[in-house]
């Protein structure tokens, strides 16, 4: 059974090589200005701000399209499949899906991480007194 929760960078060719590669820099640029394109605003799905470019990270749904070749990485990621976060956001639900084990263990990727943000979000709106 796979599992949801962050590899050690150390022997982890997608943390150590894709997330360095030039595949990796263009087909994040291009889904930044594909974003952009569509909705006119960048947004973390996590607490909903507006955000720069520069302020947010991709968090991946799903890997099955990041293939290794023997020519490098071939980013072929579609767009539904990458999710704009800021880094604490982002580290947040990466806790969420290490700590709770039915997230970790016993869901999908992406019905795992959609679980992870909507926890993510009541926390986030906890700590600021609101609800959502």
């Amino acid at each position: 059974m796979s599992s949801n929760a962050r590899r050690p960078a150390t022997g982890n060719g997608y943390r150590t090589g894709y997330l360095r590669s030039v595949a990796w820099f263009r087909r994040r640029d291009a889904w930044f200005a594909e974003q952009l394109a569509r909705t006119g605003v960048l947004r973390c799905v996590v607490c909903w701000q507006g955000a720069a470019r520069r302020d947010l990270e991709l968090h991946h749904l799903d890997y099955s399209l990041v293939v290794r070749t023997r020519h490098g990485w071939d980013a072929g990621e579609e767009h539904e499949h990458l999710q704009p976060m800021h880094p604490g956001c982002h580290e947040v639900v990466h806790r969420i899906l290490e700590a709770d084990p039915v997230l970790r263990r016993h869901r999908t990727r992406p019905i795992a991480t959609v679980l992870a943000i909507r926890t993510a979000r009541v926390r986030i709106a906890t700590l600021q007194g609101t609800s959502r």
